[in-house]
């Protein structure tokens, strides 16, 4: 049963950039799809991007698009989010999961998320 981690999160400033981390110890990421979720308090999670199992696809909320990008590091089991330009609008638990193969489907082996701030 694959888990995955989070980590990278954290406190920055209108403007400024983080990259956000996932992984799963003792499990192979490189034939999955990978998706990024958020969740702000008091709004509806919403999905921000995915890489597809053979890196072939990439998806991005349209609010992200030109300031996040996802990516895969095989040798390092780990799909990456990098985030730029933040805006206080980005402010949310960020988690990742998988659907298996591709980006669409029910999602399973949620992490505990990791905590995105933007804030001056």
């Amino acid at each position: 049963q694959v888990q995955l981690v989070e980590s990278g999160g954290g406190l920055v400033q209108p403007g400024g950039s983080l990259r956000l981390s996932c992984t799963a110890p003792g499990f192979t990421l490189e034939h999955y799809a990978i998706s990024w979720f958020r969740q702000a308090p008091g709004k509806e999670g919403e999905g921000v991007s995915c890489i597809s199992s053979r890196d072939e696809v990439t998806y991005y909320l349209d609010s992200v698009k030109g300031r996040f990008t996802i990516s895969r590091d095989t040798e390092k089991n780990t799909v990456y989010l990098q985030m730029n330009n933040l805006k206080p609008e980005d402010t949310a638990n960020y988690r990742c999961a998988t659907a298996g193969t591709n980006c669409l489907g029910e999602h399973r082996g949620w992490g505990q998320g990791t905590q995105v701030t933007v804030s001056s």
